[in-house]
Parts: structure tokens; C-alpha cells; sequence
């Protein structure tokens, strides 16, 4: 609809599309929707297993992290829990995706508290892991902070976004959104040129990652 409107644009980032722009779509959205319309709302009466149990537990924290309400000591408690749940557990990461709890950790990443902008970036790195949730993190803006953090960060707050664009980069569609992206690649450079060890190392992955599409 939005091309055939006449928009030449991406209503997400506002930058231009090419002239006949390639179209791919999400069927692992889809696919989700479908299938999440077909579970029964009805629990069964055994007793939960660990992965249910961890499921339940992020829930509670994912309400804590969105809640308008909650103090920073809340919100660092929650995303430090949730990094640990999402580390290892597929099945978590995309309940926490689905959540809509990305708007509330990016916002904690503008929030300029240098822990809760750690921990928050981590979720997202952690989150990042999913190959279904690549192209939507893009879309939900994690690219703007990324550079700015990548500017004015702390030493582990840059390495961590750093690693967090190569997680994303992996999509071939994110390697030119990044690359298209003002000051995204010569922010790298820069952490190249001057960042301690860990920075100059995620950096350079970033830049090699994001250099294998040719536009970059």
C-alpha cells in the first residue's frame, strides 16, 4: 500500500527507496500470528515445567520494564534478569520480542544512565540472536542509538553496541539500512581508530560484516 501510494521513502527511517525497491515478505510474522490464533487460552493442570516457569517469571519482569511508573533500582533488577533469561532460551527471547518490551529497553538506552543503558543494550543484543527479530529491531529504531552510543558511550557500552549492529548485519536487507544510515560506518571507524581493545575488536567485526554488501 505504502508504495503504491507513491511513496518512495521507508516509513520507518525516512530514507529513500531505490526506484523499483524489492519487497520481501515477513512470512515468519505470519506464521506466528497463525499459529498464535490456534492455542487455546485454556492452561492445563499439570505442573509448569522450567521453561514455563521462566516464562512466567519474565512476564512479571517485562511489566516491571514497561511500566511508566517503575523506579530505575525496578528497571535494572528487570532487564539484569531478563539478559540472563534471554542469554540461552530461544523460546524466551521471542516471548520478550513479542512483549513489546524493545520500546521500553530502547528507552533506556536514551534514558543516560550509563548501567541501565549497559543492561538495556545487552537485552537487545541478546534479543538480536533471533534471526526472525533482526529486521524488526531495525525497524523499531535501534539503529539511531546505536550510532549515538557508539559516539558517546561508555568503553563497554560501545563494544556492546558494536557487537550488537554485527548480530544485525547477519540480514542482508540490515546491511544496507546500517550502511545507508548517517555516520553508522564512520562511527565504527572512529571506535576503530581510537577505542581500547574489546572496541577496536567489535568494531572492525561490525565493519567487516557490514562490508561484505558492496554499497558499504
Amino acid at each position: 500500500q505504502w508504495i503504491d501510494s507513491g511513496n518512495r521513502t521507508c516509513p520507518i527511517t525516512k530514507l529513500p527507496l531505490s526506484e523499483n525497491p524489492s519487497l520481501i515478505p515477513n512470512h515468519a510474522l505470519r506464521s506466528l500470528i497463525s499459529n498464535f490464533a490456534h492455542v487455546s487460552p485454556k492452561e492445563s493442570s499439570r505442573p509448569r515445567t522450567q521453561q514455563e516457569h521462566s516464562q512466567s517469571q519474565s512476564q512479571a519482569l517485562i511489566s516491571t520494564l514497561i511500566s511508566r511508573s517503575s523506579s530505575n533500582a525496578s528497571k535494572l533488577e528487570s532487564l539484569s534478569r531478563l539478559v540472563r533469561l534471554t542469554k540461552r532460551d530461544s523460546s524466551i527471547r521471542r516471548k520478550v520480542t513479542e512483549s513489546g518490551v524493545v520500546r521500553a529497553a530502547l528507552d533506556c538506552v536514551d534514558s543516560g544512565n550509563q548501567v541501565l543503558q549497559e543492561k538495556s543494550l545487552s537485552l537487545l543484543l541478546n534479543l538480536s540472536l533471533e534471526d526472525d527479530n533482526k529486521v524488526g529491531l531495525v525497524a523499531d529504531g535501534v539503529i539511531r542509538r546505536i550510532v549515538a552510543v557508539l559516539r558517546v558511550g561508555s568503553p563497554d557500552c560501545k563494544a556492546i553496541a558494536a557487537t550488537l549492529l554485527t548480530s544485525l548485519a547477519v540480514v542482508e536487507v540490515n546491511k544496507a539500512t546500517i550502511g545507508s544510515y548517517p555516520d553508522a560506518i564512520s562511527a565504527l571507524v572512529y571506535l576503530l581508530r581510537v577505542g581500547n581493545d574489546r572496541e577496536r575488536k567489535e568494531s572492525a567485526t561490525a565493519l567487516y560484516a557490514l562490508c561484505s554488501f558492496p554499497d558499504n
